[in-house]
């Protein structure tokens, strides 16, 4: 086979084991689901205020608030930022 595909092979299967946690020395965090319409109420903020302020477009924030969808990946990373500490992601993005 070539040194190519050998890479990519390679490459795709460090990615599973990754996925699957099996590389030593490496823990994967997924953060936990959260429930976006308490959180938006939490702040205190109507949707287009909530888009605005923290980067997500208000359809794809009302999908969330409706169940059509769940935020994922780096999405759901700040939804939890949010959750924990409003303030502070404000803050941050206020630079």
């Amino acid at each position: 086979m070539s040194k190519a595909f050998n890479s990519i092979k390679q490459g795709l299967q460090e990615a599973i084991a990754h996925a699957e946690g099996h590389q030593p020395g490496v823990r994967i965090h997924r953060p936990r689901p959260v429930d976006v319409r308490a959180l938006r109420a939490k702040v205190g903020m109507t949707q287009a205020q909530f888009a605005a302020q923290f980067g997500f477009s208000p359809a794809t924030l009302r999908h969330w608030e409706r169940g059509d969808r769940r935020p994922h990946g780096a999405s759901l990373v700040l939804l939890n930022v949010i959750e924990h500490n409003p303030h502070a992601v404000i803050d941050a993005l206020a630079l």
